[in-house]
């Protein structure tokens, strides 16, 4: 039977120093009751008057409890305690068996721990302080008792010995953690037994006590911690615990399988904690390889002072090291009036980072056209120094090298699974590194493997959050894109990440809109390399009349014609072209009703037979059309109604009308597989006055944000 541990004034006692009376006391815990008899019988059979009963004032301590027992002897009364105490004996009435047990094995351990606690805190001989040690644990662990404190009080006794006595040897600190490893199975580690852990992972990562106890540990931290911000020294623990794992003779493998057997080898991970836990431990790895220099940041120029160039050397901090970079007073006069068309290099040393900033006419422009904007400026722009670095590098220690190498190496491990990946993708997606990290020329390089993992994902909630979290921000698919600090393929990674959103992103317009004001250059650079998805970006853009500059449009057209892929989809676009500019000419229907059981293909061949320019009532109901004839029905300029009643009429589909059908006005997606995800973007079809959703995957939320 398990029992709930005692709490502290449960049991309030007098001491009645009555050396031949038994005194019967019903104390002021609510599960007492007042207990008073006429007389008792002691041993040596004389009768002793009954001591008046009441609430008594003083309590007994537990180091003054000498002995407790349950009261056995015949006509004894029931459901009592005896404490023995100096000068006395006081007898405890409980309402039942059940409550007089509790408090007779709470009294017991309370007993026993205050003992160990007054042992252990003055240890004289090693030998038998650990002989002490393993008495406590296997009391923890066979005490009928069930609270939290029970495995954590001895756990808290030990971390203080081991505190206070740094002198042990190699062997009594293994000892000692393995006295203790039974009761971690269960519990955390203190805070301070976290520190003489790490100590120990640091001193002598081979040691076996490191492979066979501090594995489950970490395992069970992995799998059960809710908020490493409430318990850091756990996050530091288990930080040590992997760098101990990356001194074997193996290496990364032995790290490799460690985190196989946190995911297990099914193939979806059995514990929602672990991957957050892990991602975690490897944010504040990395963190701390660039500590030296994020330190030194409150000298540093802020990012608004970055972007506005307008703080003076004068108003810094004195005689403190630069964390990334500043400007001279002289430049800052220069970018003000824009008379120089070249400014003088700078050059920072702060330790081991080096930067070197040089500045040219093009980022003087750029940096005037943004002063008096009080936002915080974007990530790129404060890496690139807006005006923009010529080189930038950070050399770090050897020891803070292999710590960024083994947790960048992780970050691939975790990105390699794929249930873990659209959780990582979410949890990186606001760039949680420092920007010192991400101008580090070989932590970016190594990183790119993750991103790569996530733009090849076809999954569009994994390749989505490559993407800036929200507007004014920048993500992954700014940072390695042709210009951003992370490139250095030539745009290789920038291509296959423009694929695969261009394949799914429900605002394709909007995304190609954004690609052209930022991304213009390095697309036709790319384009006249022979990169077939910048040709078609490119034509798209010439379709959907993204630009609006002629002489911009003239060059598109020059870059496409410059190669053989170009020459092709352009010569396709302009035959597109002829085509649409014949399907919207004025005359034909103004009502077309489809057949059932009609295709995408039958819609094409009869928008491509004539003219629609008036067509405004369109029914595709009870037909087999899917999301590959919106690229047909965004053609007809006219169109207000629509009937996709009983179609496989999708998300996509549904996505690609609500950019370009701005004058529909009546919809009907009844019994459509279409979901939240397509239904909302019909919040931007403004004039659009009926809608119906019947039959479909449409969610309580979705519906009250469409209202």
């Amino acid at each position: 039977m398990r029992y709930k541990l005692l709490q502290e004034g449960d049991i309030q006692v007098c001491v009645i120093r009555h050396p031949r009376t038994f005194l019967s006391k019903i104390l002021t815990s609510k599960f007492l009751r007042r207990w008073e008899p006429h007389h008792l019988t002691l041993a040596d059979n004389s009768v002793a008057s009954a001591t008046p009963t009441g609430y008594m004032e003083n309590s007994i301590s537990y180091s003054a409890i000498e002995d407790v027992q349950l009261l056995s002897w015949e006509n004894a009364p029931k459901y009592c305690l005896q404490l023995t105490i100096p000068g006395g004996t006081v007898l405890l009435q409980a309402a039942n068996s059940y409550l007089r047990d509790q408090w007779f094995h709470s009294l017991q351990w309370k007993k026993k721990i205050y003992k160990y606690k007054k042992v252990l805190s003055n240890p004289s001989r090693w030998e038998v302080v650990l002989k002490e040690i393993r008495t406590l644990v296997d009391m923890a662990l066979t005490s009928p008792l069930q609270d939290d404190s029970i495995h954590q009080a001895p756990l808290e006794i030990v971390s203080k010995l081991l505190s206070e006595n740094n002198n042990l040897t190699t062997q009594d600190q293994e000892s000692i953690i393995v006295a203790i490893a039974p009761l971690l199975e269960n519990n955390h580690p203190p805070p301070d037994l976290c520190e003489f852990f790490c100590k120990h992972c640091r001193e002598r990562p081979r040691s076996m006590v490191v492979i066979e106890v501090f594995t489950p540990v970490v395992q069970r931290i992995l799998k059960h911690n809710m908020d490493f911000g409430k318990c850091p020294r756990l996050r530091l623990f288990t930080q040590e615990y992997i760098l101990s794992l990356n001194e074997l003779n193996a290496g990364m493998e032995v790290v490799k399988k460690f985190i196989h057997s946190m995911h297990g080898p099914t193939g979806q991970c059995p514990h929602p904690r672990v991957l957050p836990n892990l991602v975690a431990v490897c944010l504040a790895a990395i963190y701390s390889c660039y500590e030296e220099f994020i330190n030194s940041r409150d000298n540093s120029p802020s990012l608004k002072e970055i972007r506005n160039g307008c703080q003076q050397q004068c108003d810094r901090k004195p005689n403190l090291p630069l964390r990334l970079l500043h400007t001279s007073p002289d430049l800052v006069s220069q970018e003000a009036t824009l008379t120089e068309s070249r400014l003088k290099p700078v050059i920072v040393t702060a330790n081991e980072i080096h930067v070197e900033v040089e500045r040219n006419n093009t980022a003087n422009q750029k940096l005037t056209a943004s002063v008096g904007n009080d936002s915080e400026p974007n990530l790129i722009d404060c890496l690139m120094v807006s005006p923009t670095c010529s080189t930038m590098s950070i050399e770090l220690s050897a020891q803070a090298d292999r710590i960024l190498g083994c947790y960048v190496e992780i970050l691939k491990m975790l990105s390699d699974y794929d249930d873990w990946r659209p959780a990582l993708a979410s949890l990186l997606q606001p760039i949680p590194f420092p920007k010192e990290a991400l101008a580090h020329e070989k932590f970016t390089k190594e990183l790119k493997y993750v991103i790569q993992r996530f733009a090849e994902d076809p999954r569009q909630e994994v390749h989505s959050c490559l993407l800036s979290v929200r507007a004014g921000k920048d993500g992954w698919f700014q940072l390695y894109s042709p210009g951003g600090v992370a490139c250095d393929d030539d745009g290789e990674l920038f291509a296959s990440m423009v694929h695969i959103l261009m394949g799914s992103c429900y605002k394709t317009k909007k995304f190609l809109l954004s690609l052209a004001e930022n991304k213009l250059g390095p697309c036709m650079l790319l384009a006249l390399r022979g990169n077939q998805t910048m040709v078609e970006i490119l034509c798209l853009m010439l379709e959907y009349n993204i630009i609006d500059n002629n002489d911009t449009q003239l060059q598109i057209i020059s870059t496409l014609e410059s190669t053989d892929v170009g020459k092709r989809m352009y010569e396709q676009l302009c035959e597109r072209q002829r085509e649409l500019k014949e399907l919207q000419r004025k005359g034909g229907p103004t009502r077309l009703t489809l057949p059932s059981k009609s295709t995408d293909a039958d819609l094409a061949r009869l928008l491509s037979s004539g003219s629609f320019g008036n067509l405004e009532n369109l029914s595709l109901a009870f037909t087999n059309v899917t999301s590959a004839c919106a690229e047909h029905l965004i053609k007809l300029p006219s169109l207000k109604q629509l009937n996709l009643w009983s179609t496989q009429f999708g998300d996509a589909g549904l996505r690609l009308l609500s950019e370009h059908l701005t004058m529909l006005q009546v919809l009907n997606l009844c019994e459509t597989p279409v979901t939240d995800a397509g239904l909302l973007a019909l919040s931007s079809m403004k004039s659009l006055c009926s809608l119906n959703m019947n039959s479909t995957k449409l969610s309580a939320d979705t519906y009250e944000d469409l209202k």
